[in-house]
């Protein structure tokens, strides 16, 4: 079954005053909306990745995450929609979830280890799966040279040209395909990563091992909101309003933070008078699931 899926990621504008008073356009690329569950970077990054594992005749995708994972739900989905087996190697003790649910419904199966012996990805994967020559290693968020070329592949839909385009960044591989895709075309946009991490600066390495030329781009490090996955009713408030006024659904490990940032940095005059903004939603709203608890329930 050849690996592809037709993309259906719009631009559309986020009309909002302060954009307005800042005489800024803003514009967000929905590539939440190019799967229900294989959506945003997932995708971009799992396509060549599943392509390699396709062209080496291997069956078997085993990848790594942690119990809320979105990269471990979109392979799973992945290897169901392509073919695949999969299993998912879990960060941590054996615990029971909605994503975890819906992995185990697209047939994957999960492997618990402790945090340690996590560190080492390819250990582990010699020890469960070292004998098998149907396993392929997909490493954790799909960072790989695979997934930068994928990701560079969203420069080319661009119908018009941006001043800066904002994106989230936990590997660095969705950054350096973007930066990858802007220097291929030789166009001026500035690009922007804002790591989800406390001390996210460390992302700038991630980020240069997979440029294919050397590259200027900004780090904006000071919105990660207390770390990975960590978030302040600050952050919620936000994103509750954001998707209230937007219809847009966003969540605070990602794209939460990279939209705050954006209309932080707009509000303190960070942007040139005039200037176009394109923010790439990287999906993974099925997060959203985990962190339910910190949202207000009336």
């Amino acid at each position: 079954m050849d690996v592809q899926l037709e993309i259906f990621s719009p631009v559309q504008r986020l009309n909002n005053k302060l954009f307005d008073d800042k005489d800024l356009k803003v514009f967000i690329k929905r590539d939440d909306m190019i799967h229900p569950i294989i959506s945003g970077n997932k995708w971009r990054k799992l396509k060549y990745i599943l392509k390699s594992a396709q062209a080496e005749k291997k069956t078997h995708l085993v990848t790594f995450g942690g119990a809320f994972s979105n990269h471990l739900l979109a392979t799973a989905a992945a290897a169901a929609r392509f073919g695949f087996k999969a299993t998912g190697i879990v960060r941590g003790e054996q615990v029971q979830n909605d994503t975890l649910f819906l992995c185990r419904l697209h047939g994957m199966q999960l492997l618990f280890t402790d945090r340690d012996s996590y560190r080492d990805k390819p250990a582990l994967f010699e020890k469960h799966f070292g004998g098998d020559t149907d396993a392929f290693f997909v490493n954790e968020g799909g960072a790989s040279p695979e997934g930068a070329q994928g990701c560079s592949e969203l420069v080319n839909e661009l119908t018009q040209s941006y001043d800066h385009i904002f994106c989230a960044s936990g590997t660095g591989t969705t950054a350096a395909g973007i930066i990858n895709g802007l220097t291929s075309q030789q166009l001026p946009t500035m690009f922007n990563a804002v790591p989800v991490f406390k001390n996210g600066g460390f992302i700038k390495d991630e980020i240069d091992k997979f440029l294919t030329a050397p590259a200027s781009y900004q780090l904006h490090t000071a919105y990660h909101f207390g770390g990975y996955g960590k978030t302040t009713p600050e952050l919620i408030n936000f994103i509750q309003k954001f998707i209230a006024e937007t219809g847009i659904l966003i969540e605070p490990v990602y794209t939460g933070k990279m939209l705050y940032a954006l209309y932080d940095l707009a509000a303190k005059d960070h942007f040139e008078q005039g200037s176009s903004i394109l923010a790439i939603h990287t999906g993974g709203i099925w997060g959203l699931l985990g962190m339910k608890d910190k949202f207000n329930q009336d």
